[in-house]
């Protein structure tokens, strides 16, 4: 078994990642099916950056970087497969995802279904911090919580400083 890699998606991961994400929760609770995700990825998302993680030539996980939300990026999709959690290949993907948001920005937003403890736990412990629930966003009864990772503020600038 060879070390996991991430690498950008590539037209002949598509199948894959629909499949990955069509058989995994909070997906599945969230009713997303197999046509979604074949919709979201045909063509691969336009004006994204896709990473997948390649375990031995299979897709283990997907990332998808939407530029320019709010001061920062957006961390529009992070799915692992079922049967790679628990083995740092998620820590992995988000890490390469952190690597080239920060590299431009100063913040990376995600946004996490407030029943989905174990992603909850995924993102406090890669250092995000919750800043409020969005109620009713995709499923009635549930909220999806808009999370934020930072290197500083956005602006470089001192309070009250001569602008002149």
């Amino acid at each position: 078994m060879t070390d996991p890699i991430v690498r950008h998606m590539m037209p002949d991961d598509r199948a894959a990642v629909i499949a990955l994400l069509a058989d995994s929760d909070p997906w599945k609770r969230l009713g997303y099916q197999a046509s979604d995700w074949d919709g979201y990825f045909t063509p691969l998302p336009p004006g994204r950056d896709c990473y997948v993680v390649d375990q031995n030539g299979r897709v283990a996980g997907i990332a998808v970087v939407r530029q320019k939300f709010l001061l920062g990026d957006y961390l529009e999709l992070l799915g692992v497969a079922d049967w790679t959690r628990g083995k740092g290949l998620g820590g992995r993907l988000l890490a390469r995802v952190e690597s080239a948001v920060f590299a431009r920005e100063k913040n990376l937003f995600a946004c996490v279904s407030d029943f989905n403890d174990q992603a909850r736990y995924f993102y406090k412990k890669h250092g995000y911090q919750e800043i409020g629930p969005m109620p009713n966003f995709l499923i009635p009864g549930s909220a999806e919580i808009l999370l934020r990772k930072t290197s500083g503020p956005a602006r470089d600038t001192k309070v009250g400083a001569d602008a002149s």
